[in-house]
């Protein structure tokens, strides 16, 4: 039994799906808040089960049987290291024969101030004394790629990157990775920094936005303020906004940069290249 908490999220379906297409659905926890929104997963076979991060008899209920779970990290900003340590605690309860986490690309050093929960989280994973393995993920390729229709239809590019190298990569790719590890013949690594193949500066994703959507398209570059405050203008909520702009800011200083390419060796094949990346958003 392989479970994957968050299951109905961006990423946590890519792997659901992943998993199906080399693992009997019967083998599959899907490990969901609220299993109304899994019907799909469900209907596919897979074992649908309730588990809140903040509810701990949920998680004992929900990792009955599981030899291996991985941790997808919470979107809660700021309650994250608490709702982990219950999944950690749970997944000790239950003795898994693996722990996975999805933490983020060089957690013990970076400079993000979303890296201060999942180092938390991280040492409470190898205070489990449970074996594991922390996918630690660069940047999502769709922080970007999301917001490239717009940028081309106004000409302009925003951020607060400077020219700092983004190696990030596709949310599939990522997904792919924790298949991968979660599939392996062999004990898998303990630590992996993961990141894309081809990094990028922000200048580049404009002028590639442009090729692609044939007008032009400039990046102009903003102050780590003046950017948040422009995400917050676009609607965005303010803790998400705060952690855009500060991620851009540590960005400038290289800190979503990469170039050990352990992703695209642990999904056997190259990872997404920026054209095919700007190509899938438009």
């Amino acid at each position: 039994m392989i479970v994957v908490t968050g299951a109905t999220g961006q990423l946590g379906r890519l792997i659901i799906k992943g998993l199906l297409a080399k693992l009997p659905a019967a083998g599959i926890i899907a490990a969901v808040r609220d299993p109304a929104r899994a019907a799909d997963l469900a209907a596919l076979g897979v074992q649908v089960r309730r588990a809140d991060y903040t509810d701990p008899s949920s998680l004992d209920a929900a990792f009955d049987g599981a030899r291996k779970v991985l941790l997808v990290s919470s979107n809660e900003l700021g309650q994250r290291a608490a709702q982990h340590r219950n999944v950690v605690e749970a997944a000790s309860r239950a003795r898994v024969e693996l722990l996975a986490y999805t933490s983020v690309l060089h957690a013990d050093t970076s400079a993000l101030g979303l890296a201060a929960e999942h180092r938390a989280t991280e040492a409470d994973v190898r205070a489990s004394g449970l074996a594991y393995s922390i996918l630690r993920n660069g940047w999502y390729a769709e922080n970007y790629t999301g917001g490239l229709k717009a940028a081309l239809e106004r000409g302009v590019l925003m951020g607060g990157a400077g020219e700092g190298r983004i190696a990030a990569a596709a949310r599939a790719d990522y997904a792919a990775a924790a298949v991968a590890v979660l599939t392996a013949a062999q004990a898998p690594e303990q630590v992996y920094e993961l990141a894309g193949d081809e990094a990028f500066t922000l200048a580049e994703l404009a002028t590639e936005t442009a090729r692609q959507g044939g007008k032009p398209v400039v990046f102009h570059q903003l102050s780590k303020q003046e950017y948040r405050d422009a995400l917050l203008g676009f609607g965005l909520p303010a803790p998400i906004a705060e952690l855009i702009a500060d991620a851009d800011a540590c960005a400038a200083k290289g800190a979503l940069d990469d170039s050990g390419h352990a992703l695209s060796r642990l999904i056997g094949r190259p990872s997404a290249t920026l054209a095919a990346m700007v190509g899938t958003a438009l």
